[in-house]
């Protein structure tokens, strides 16, 4: 699966957002880049990022618990940030679904860098967390967890890198 982002790339991006926004909060974030945020009365699609006439909106389904509501948000502002060009020339993402989809995966990652910092995930590592008490204790996913794990050791952390779902969010 060809990558159209590298991981540096998104991590960059990511660290881009938070520094203008000054903030690691989704809706801080995607009022900062002017990105329209609405409920959506959706059944199973957790959310959806469409340009409509220039601007741009997430779409959320009205009834995302957190942390879910803000992983969620994150993912579709990763989409904004690293796929906007292409957002009208498909119907929908897949969302979620990284096993068939180069840009779910980068949206995923993207979510991962934002909600989980690499010095807070780094210091539960050395005091012994597995990936569910991370996520437990840092509001997220273990498989936002795992992606993030996967990146660190990218990046030259050496430790055992859990195994995550593709799919976790479908």
């Amino acid at each position: 699966m060809k990558q159209l982002n590298s991981p540096d790339n998104i991590l960059s991006a990511a660290r881009r957002v938070v520094r203008m926004a000054e903030s690691r909060d989704p809706e801080r974030i995607a009022e900062s880049l002017g990105i329209h945020v609405m409920e959506a009365p959706f059944r199973r699609q957790k959310g959806a990022y469409k340009v409509i006439k220039g601007q741009r909106y997430i779409f959320l389904k009205e009834d995302l618990t957190e942390p879910m509501r803000s992983i969620v948000l994150l993912h579709e502002i990763g989409h904004d940030q690293l796929h906007r060009y292409r957002a009208e020339i498909f119907q929908e993402f897949t969302l979620f679904d990284m096993a068939g989809s180069v840009m779910e995966f980068e949206a995923n990652l993207f979510a991962a860098h934002i909600m989980l910092p690499d010095e807070d995930v780094l210091r539960y590592i050395e005091e012994g967390f597995d990936a569910a008490k991370i996520a437990a204790a840092l509001g997220s996913d273990i498989n936002l967890v795992a992606l993030k794990v996967s990146d660190l050791s990218r990046r030259g952390h050496a430790f055992r890198v859990p195994e995550h779902k593709r799919n976790f969010l479908k």
